[in-house]
């Protein structure tokens, strides 16, 4: 059975070109494009995967993860945070709050984020 990837990210074309890689891939893929929107769709369940942009309208990434971490149903999902912000102290942020790993769009290739989500869901 394929695994469920969650995209949150409010960038269409960013996401879109994650979306239709990973689907070329056989994951099945959601998207939000913003917090909000990603914390319905992670509390519905059945995510394996979420890829979690930190920039996001209303509710950002990091709020999100925080959110995630606290409900049990749903805190063990893996969490991989893509994101313009790579400052060190935006990495450490999100590691610090649980995330999986933290990748900063400018320095990765979409094979690279499809080699990462591969070796996270293995």
């Amino acid at each position: 059975m394929a695994k469920n990837i969650l995209i949150v990210e409010d960038d269409d074309f960013f996401r879109e070109l994650i979306s239709k890689r990973l689907s070329s891939e056989g994951y099945d893929i959601s998207e939000a494009i913003d917090g909000e929107q990603g914390i319905e769709k992670i509390n519905e369940g059945g995510i394996d995967l979420i890829i979690l942009d930190i920039l996001l309208p209303g509710i950002d990434g990091f709020e999100v993860l925080s959110k995630i971490k606290e409900n049990p149903a749903v805190s063990s999902t893996p969490v991989v945070i893509l994101s313009n912000l790579g400052q060190k102290e935006e990495v450490e942020k999100g590691m610090n709050l649980g995330a999986t790993d933290y990748l900063i769009k400018a320095q990765v290739t979409s094979d690279e984020i499809v080699n990462k989500v591969k070796s996270v869901l293995k």
